[in-house]
């Protein structure tokens, strides 16, 4: 394990590359379903449907892409090699996603399932590879914290670019046209990620390799993940974070418009959490320097599904109100969110401890795939919700169930899952003394 600092170039050009994942990321959260059901007319349900069976593909695609960068040997690494050939057709793929072509109902439906299909897997290509070097940047837990917490002010940064621009791009591009404006706009941000991209390839470093070369069956790695009891841990409360942030996410567009009464409040209700969410991230460094990071985990969780809770019974048109806890979450949520990414990287180490394999790719790349999982998970819970309580796609009102069931996407479902984290990280156990000792011994020098 080597403490030394990392340089503040190197955890900026790291904090780039989720900056690029997160102009996507967070436009499937926020804008992907109210596209699809209100620009390009199609039916919640099947989107709902469309996002959850994207997931079938990602469960192959995603260990493989972990696999294959796992072994994989250039002059760049491991790793890095992805963000330099992936960052284009990661690009493109965005632009064809938010693309309207004049079709049939069939072909609509089929086209919308062939675009958001490619642009999972691009995510995959170039997400996988991404998040698994920042498991070999260091080996040091402050330093891991400090690149993460970077990584996290950035990739927020990257998120309101993306998120509070979309809308006002897209009129300033399409003007009435929306399917035109929303087109024009991802293929601005999109040429914004590629960019970032190249510069994450460009100033970063992969300095820990594995002890042994990974040798073994793609099989044989997967048995291997599945058994490191951690990293199962981990991918729960994966599972629960995004369905919390992504469920909530993807409501507030129909949250601001029918029960706000003003669809023009939602670029400033995004602004406002993405500001609390860059304020998380500049506190959790000095909350774990001071405190175990797994207690303040659940800590953060606890009052996170308590203000989750509270949201509920805030009456409607209350804008002050729900601007105040939006910011709250904001802070809240993504204070905790480089905790569980470190977490993530811990689990490898642990394995490599426990099983002499170090798995890093195949490790994150099942980590990635239960984070989509979660996010369809996300989108089918909206989509049947919004189908089974009679949403009128495109109305101007919607009827008193209607609504309840928005109140209950925005509010009581992040609830649930933040309180069920709580319960889950109880059976996280690498906390910091141990990951010292995890880190000494893989130090060590291989017994000849």
């Amino acid at each position: 394990m080597d403490p030394t600092p990392l340089p503040v170039r190197e955890k900026i050009g790291y904090g780039l590359g989720d900056a690029a994942s997160h102009i996507v990321f967070d436009n499937v959260m926020f804008y992907m379903m109210f596209f699809y059901t209100d620009v390009f007319g199609l039916p919640a349900a099947f989107v709902g449907g469309m996002f959850l069976l994207a997931r079938a593909l990602d469960a192959v695609s995603d260990p493989i892409m972990g696999w294959l960068a796992d072994r994989t040997h250039s002059r760049w690494g491991k790793f890095r090699p992805y963000l330099l050939w992936g960052s284009l057709p990661f690009g493109i793929s965005c632009v064809l996603a938010y693309s309207t072509p004049d079709l049939s109902s069939t072909g609509k439906h089929l086209f919308a399932a062939a675009t958001y299909t490619l642009l999972t897997l691009m995510y995959t290509v170039v997400n996988i590879p991404y998040c698994a070097l920042g498991g070999v940047v260091t080996g040091d837990d402050r330093q891991r914290i400090s690149l993460q917490s970077y990584r996290f002010v950035l990739a927020t940064a990257g998120g309101m670019l993306s998120t509070v621009l979309m809308v006002p791009l897209a009129t300033a591009i399409g003007g009435a046209n929306k399917a035109v404006g929303y087109r024009g706009a991802i293929a601005l941000l999109a040429a914004a990620a590629v960019a970032m991209l190249l510069l994450c390839f460009a100033t970063t470093r992969e300095r820990l390799a594995p002890k042994q070369e990974t040798a073994g069956s793609f099989w044989a790695d997967l048995r291997a993940i599945a058994g490191n009891d951690q990293w199962r841990i981990v991918g729960v409360l994966t599972v629960l974070n995004i369905l919390a942030v992504a469920t909530r996410g993807g409501a507030m567009m129909y949250y601001v418009t029918y029960l706000l009464g003003d669809a023009g409040l939602f670029t400033a209700f995004l602004a406002t959490y993405s500001v609390g969410n860059i304020l998380g991230c500049l506190l959790t460094k000095p909350l774990t320097d001071r405190y175990c990071k797994v207690s303040v985990f659940a800590w953060i969780n606890l009052a996170l599904a308590a203000l989750s809770a509270l949201m509920m019974l805030v009456p409607a048109g209350q804008a002050a109100w729900m601007f105040s806890l939006v910011f709250a979450i904001g802070v809240l949520h993504q204070l905790i969110t480089p905790i569980q990414w470190v977490m993530m990287s811990d689990t490898v180490d642990y394995g490599e401890w426990k099983s002499g394999k170090r798995l890093t790719g195949v490790s994150f790349a099942g980590t990635l795939f239960v984070l989509k999982l979660g996010l369809a998970l996300s989108g089918a819970l909206i989509g049947w919700t919004l189908s089974g309580v009679g949403y009128a796609s495109g109305a101007a009102r919607q009827s008193p169930l209607a609504l309840k069931g928005i109140v209950a996407l925005f509010t009581l479902v992040p609830s649930a899952c933040y309180l069920a984290s709580v319960l889950v990280s109880r059976a996280y156990r690498l906390r910091r003394d141990r990951m010292q000792v995890i880190a000494a011994a893989l130090a060590a020098p291989s017994p000849k």
